[in-house]
């Protein structure tokens, strides 16, 4: 957890940023939307609002929910051809229970749950993160993390709601969970795809797939 300021943008660094709504910045540059570093929960804090969420690994509901992913992975990869890895899996790895259902080899991280700090250490053919992203205290370190936690030519998988210009940021509901607390715009996504250096960038709605370079 980064320290409580607002003096630049947790992804770019940009001190050049608008309150778009009281608690709420958005980045010139990046475009991202921040939270009041402020108004950032404790880890405690965070972990227990984690811990409400009743995440049932079997509930059919939860398994469509995520399946842009699952299904993507399932598109991309045959079963025997790597290992991916399930970055933010929280109390419910669905995704990973999915995968590994269709004969998939996939390993759980959460630095709340699964705190297996020495999966890091490796690099994996795809990774998948699913409503992990607005998580981010500190997307900047995140997202250098997941890069380099990837194969050349491998593919990140993630899932968020994006906010675009249709929506009015002042009734997005998606704002009112105190853990979600960095937003992207597609001019985001983009940002970051250069920034880090990936080769490619796809949105579908709520999918975004980031392939490595």
């Amino acid at each position: 957890m980064e320290s409580n300021n607002n003096t630049s943008c947790p992804l770019c660094a940009c001190s050049d940023f608008q309150e778009i709504q009281t608690g709420f910045f958005d980045c010139s540059l990046c475009r991202g939307i921040f939270r009041d570093r402020h108004a950032l929960l404790d880890p405690q804090q965070e972990k227990a609002r984690y811990e409400t969420h009743n995440n049932d690994v079997f509930d059919p509901r939860y398994r469509n929910f995520v399946s842009p992913i699952t299904s993507a992975v399932m598109s991309d990869f045959a079963p025997d051809s790597g290992i991916g890895l399930d970055f933010g899996a929280g109390t419910g790895p669905v995704i990973s229970r999915v995968l590994e259902e269709n004969g998939y080899a996939i390993k759980q991280y959460d630095p709340f749950f699964h705190n297996h700090s020495e999966l890091l250490e490796y690099t994996y053919d795809y990774i998948v993160c699913c409503e992990v992203i607005e998580h981010f205290y500190a997307p900047a370190e995140e997202f250098a993390l997941l890069k380099r936690l990837l194969k050349p030519g491998a593919i990140l998988y993630c899932m968020t709601h994006i906010f675009t210009p249709d929506m009015c940021f002042e009734k997005w509901s998606y704002t009112n969970d105190p853990t979600h607390v960095f937003f992207y715009r597609p001019e985001t996504l983009e940002w970051i795809r250069k920034h880090f250096g990936f080769a490619a960038l796809s949105i579908d709605k709520r999918a975004i797939k980031l392939v490595n370079s």
